[in-house]
C-alpha cells in the first residue's frame, strides 16, 4: 500500500497533466515492478539449494548496487563511498559470471571430454564454488565496514577465493582440451576472474596499483571475453550444430585479453596510448564477433529456405 498505491498517487499528482504516452509508459512501469514482487520470490524459491539461490540475490544485488552507485554520484557522497560501491558493483559481476561461467564451463569439457572417452569427474565442484561463494559474500558485507582492518581482511578473502578458483579451473584438466579454441576461450575468460580477484587484494594491500586498475581485469577481461564466448558458441551451436565450427572466430577473444592487458597500463607505454590501443583491440574483436553474427544469420536463413522448398515438393 505505501511502496505501491500511495506511491503510484503521489507520482500522478507531481507530474501533472502528461500525454497518454508518457502516462501508459509509467503505469506500464509500476505494474513491471508489483509484478515483479510477487516473481521475484518464485525466482529465488524455484532452486532448492543455496549455491543456486544465490545467483538470484547476485540479481537482485546488481539492480541495488546500480542505483546507489549513481544516487551517490548525484549527491555529495565522498568519493570513498563512490568507490565502494563500484567495488561492490564489479565483485557483484565477479560472482555471477564465477558461477555461471563455472556452470558453463564444467558442462562444455564434460561434454567434450566423452566424445574423448573421457571421464571428467570433477564438474561443478559444488564444494570449491561453495566455499568461494561463502567468501565473496563475507567480501560484500565487509567492503561496506568503515573500519580500516577491512581492507586487509578483503584481500586476505580475495586472495583465498583466487586460490581455491585456480584449484578448480586445474581440476578440469583444461589442458585436455588443447584441441577446442572455444573451450580454451572460456577457460582465458574465467581465468580474468581470477587475475581480477588477485589484482582487487594487491590494490587493499598496496598503493602502487590503483583498484581502478584491478577493475578492468573483471569488467573487460572476465565480462568481455566470455561474453564474446558465450554468444558465439549459442550462435555457432544454434545455426552450424557444433560450437567449434569456426576455431577460427575465438582468436578474436585474444584481442580482449590485449585490451584488457593495455588497460593494466603497462609502463612501457602511456596513458593516452593505451587506452587508444585497447580501444582498437575491443572493437576489432566485437566488430568480428558482429559480422560472424552476420553471417550466421545469413546461413540459417539460406538452411530454411532449404527446409521449405523440400517441405514443398
Amino acid at each position: 500500500m505505501i511502496f505501491g498505491f500511495a506511491l503510484l498517487v503521489i507520482a500522478g499528482y507531481l507530474a501533472g497533466p502528461q500525454p497518454k504516452a508518457y502516462i501508459f509508459t509509467v503505469i506500464g512501469l509500476w505494474l513491471v515492478a508489483r509484478l515483479s514482487f510477487w516473481f521475484a520470490p518464485i525466482f529465488l524459491r524455484t532452486a532448492k539449494k543455496w549455491r543456486n539461490k544465490s545467483a538470484g540475490f547476485v540479481l537482485v544485488g546488481l539492480g541495488i548496487a546500480a542505483v546507489g552507485f549513481h544516487l551517490a554520484m548525484q549527491s555529495n557522497q565522498p568519493d570513498d563511498w563512490r568507490l565502494r560501491l563500484l567495488l561492490e558493483t564489479v565483485l557483484l559481476l565477479s560472482i555471477l559470471m564465477f558461477y555461471m561461467g563455472g556452470r558453463i564451463i564444467a558442462s562444455a569439457l564434460a561434454g567434450h571430454f566423452q566424445s574423448q572417452n573421457r571421464f571428467l569427474k570433477d564438474r561443478v565442484q559444488p564444494r570449491f564454488e561453495g566455499s568461494v561463494l561463502i567468501l565473496l559474500f563475507s567480501v560484500l558485507v565487509l567492503n561496506l565496514l568503515p573500519f580500516a582492518w577491512v581492507k586487509f581482511t578483503i584481500a586476505a578473502l580475495l586472495l583465498l577465493s583466487a586460490l581455491l578458483c585456480v584449484v578448480r579451473v586445474l581440476r578440469w584438466r583444461p589442458w585436455w582440451s588443447y584441441g577446442r579454441a572455444d573451450l580454451l576461450a572460456m577457460l582465458l575468460g574465467y581465468s580474468w576472474i581470477i587475475v581480477g580477484w588477485v589484482g582487487i587484494a594487491l590494490s587493499l594491500i598496496t598503493a602502487n596499483f590503483p583498484i581502478t586498475k584491478a577493475l578492468h581485469a573483471i569488467t573487460i577481461g572476465a565480462l568481455g571475453t566470455l561474453t564474446f564466448t558465450v554468444m558465439s558458441r549459442t550462435r555457432s551451436h544454434r545455426v552450424l550444430r557444433d560450437t567449434n565450427a569456426k576455431p577460427f572466430v575465438f582468436v578474436l577473444a585474444l584481442l580482449i585479453t590485449a585490451a584488457a592487458l593495455l588497460r593494466l597500463n603497462p609502463t612501457w607505454l602511456g596513458y593516452s596510448q593505451s587506452i587508444f590501443l585497447a580501444v582498437c583491440c575491443w572493437s576489432f574483436a566485437f566488430i568480428g564477433l558482429f559480422f560472424w553474427l552476420i553471417w550466421l544469420n545469413k546461413v540459417e536463413k539460406k538452411v530454411k529456405r532449404q527446409r521449405q522448398l523440400m517441405q514443398d515438393k
